[in-house]
């Protein structure tokens, strides 16, 4: 079986981890694959690949036309396979980082190419600027129009996501359940040892965030658990963020910890000596304050050098998780603040301004009701949860803790758990990601998918119904004013 692989680029990141398991799963199966891509990659690429140009994110690339990219996607294909690949396993098309792409790919399948589009995150999740984009660029307005771009119907096309909530939100717009496949990421952090070496007993308590710091991962909260820690315990993170947009704020983050004297290290993966398993190892333990993810790989990866794991819950994701056995021993699905800290009025307002911006920003508006399903979600018994607020808010109410450090009690949880008494799953749960989410067992899920495939008909293209997909995503309930522009 011949199989190409498209992403935009073999820069470091999360997607483009994945890209390499699969080619390595794949590979090591016998099937032959390349991975198309826009540029050269920055490190020493195990794999084989073919640069396309016009692959590359929509600032960067040469100006090509859809049916131009199709053919010189075809031609480096064939070139690297020695035939016509019996699967285009395409990464994250719809997500409008290419303009251009989605209809390439329409080209490819109206020509009769059997394809699995691999879904890792969307534009109508939190991405208001690229829908944009995509709407007025590609389909001159019409949401029809972009909802056949982007997601495009047919036999011989398949779709693949990370998480049950994704698969839930595309059959509710059209997608038939034999057409769709929920693929969770592997979970490998190379030859790393089972169990990580005791701490010295002269070693202070560290809680560290694995993160690249962008809004979503809720720095706010992390500050504040540092905060309510008792004293000697240290909090670190490992990235600051990429996206020069992120900067802003994340630097207003590190100005606060230093006002507040907090005991708060940040991009502890760049110092030297420090690599991100090295970190891992030294912590006693991971916490995660995340809004929103698209697979939660913080939940897992730690576990695999022993490191206990606990915070924020996203029953979004983590479901599939405990259905596989998967422990977590502390969670909380909310953060409670007294209401009065904030004050009815001013949380009613930020509410009613989030939820206008973050539906205008979609090009809609409110419709009755969605303010108080917006409140009832937000507020429980006069507490908001920490996590829907945005920075300023967030802001004041570490300047109050700081200044009044016993005010801590009005907060539900108050107390991070102590790590020691997380250990009692290490074991269990090593055992089942090696189960569940190992290398071996993600190519054979892999494969069978790309069989499947190919074995479908192929068939005249529809499209699913792209403002049901929108719908699901901006429900009011999911918002949390992080995720609003």
């Amino acid at each position: 079986m011949r199989i190409a692989i498209v992403h935009y680029h073999l820069q470091f990141g999360g997607v483009t981890r994945i890209v390499c398991h699969q080619q390595n799963a794949l590979s090591a199966r016998g099937l032959a694959t390349v991975v198309l891509t826009g540029k050269p990659p920055v490190f020493n690429f195990p794999g084989a690949f073919r640069v396309v140009p016009g692959l590359q994110y929509e600032g960067d690339r040469p100006a090509i036309t859809p049916a131009e990219l199709a053919l010189q996607m075809r031609a480096a294909a064939r070139e690297a396979l020695g035939g016509a690949p019996d699967v285009w396993h395409v990464h994250n098309h719809s997500l409008g980082k290419s303009l251009v792409l989605p209809a390439a790919l329409i080209d490819l399948a109206d020509a009769g190419e059997r394809m699995l589009f691999q879904i890792h995150d969307f534009a109508e999740d939190g991405r208001p600027g690229n829908y944009r984009v995509m709407l007025a660029r590609m389909a001159d307005g019409e949401t029809r129009t972009l909802s056949r771009l982007l997601y495009p119907q047919a036999d011989h096309l398949h779709y693949a996501v990370l998480n049950q909530r994704d698969s839930r939100y595309l059959q509710g717009a059209g997608l038939a359940c034999h057409h769709l496949h929920l693929l969770p990421n592997p979970v490998d952090l190379g030859q790393v040892a089972d169990k990580k070496p005791m701490a010295a007993p002269a070693a202070t308590p560290l809680w560290l965030y694995p993160t690249r710091a962008i809004r979503r991962k809720n720095l706010g909260e992390f500050l504040l658990w540092s905060i309510l820690a008792p004293t000697g315990t240290r909090f670190a993170t490992t990235s600051g963020p990429e996206n020069p947009a992120e900067w802003g704020r994340y630097a207003r983050w590190k100005e606060i910890a230093t006002e507040l004297r907090l005991p708060v290290a940040f991009e502890m993966a760049g110092c030297p000596g420090c690599s991100f398993i090295d970190l891992l190892r030294q912590a006693s333990g991971v916490v995660t304050t995340s809004v929103a993810e698209g697979f939660g790989m913080a939940f897992l990866e730690p576990w695999l050098v022993g490191t206990p794991v606990c915070g924020r819950n996203l029953p979004e994701i983590t479901a599939g998780f405990q259905q596989e056995g998967i422990v977590l021993p502390w969670s909380y699905d909310r953060l409670e603040i007294p209401l009065a800290w904030i004050g009815r009025d001013r949380l009613i307002a930020a509410a009613r301004d989030g939820l206008q911006s973050n539906l205008a920003a979609y090009g809609r508006s409110p419709a009755t009701g969605d303010l108080t399903r917006v409140l009832a979600t937000w507020i429980h018994d006069d507490r908001v949860d920490f996590g829907r607020l945005d920075e300023p808010l967030q802001e004041a109410i570490l300047h109050r803790l700081a200044q009044d450090f016993e005010q801590g009690a009005g907060i539900s949880p108050a107390t991070l758990p102590d790590p020691d008494n997380l250990l009692t799953v290490v074991e269990d749960n090593q055992s089942r990601l090696q189960s569940h989410h190992n290398l071996f067992q993600y190519g054979a899920a892999v494969e069978e998918v790309y069989r499947q495939v190919t074995a479908s008909a192929i068939t005249p293209l529809g499209s699913l119904d792209g403002e049901v997909l929108l719908d699901r995503f901006l429900a009011p309930e999911r918002l949390s004013l992080l995720r609003v522009d």
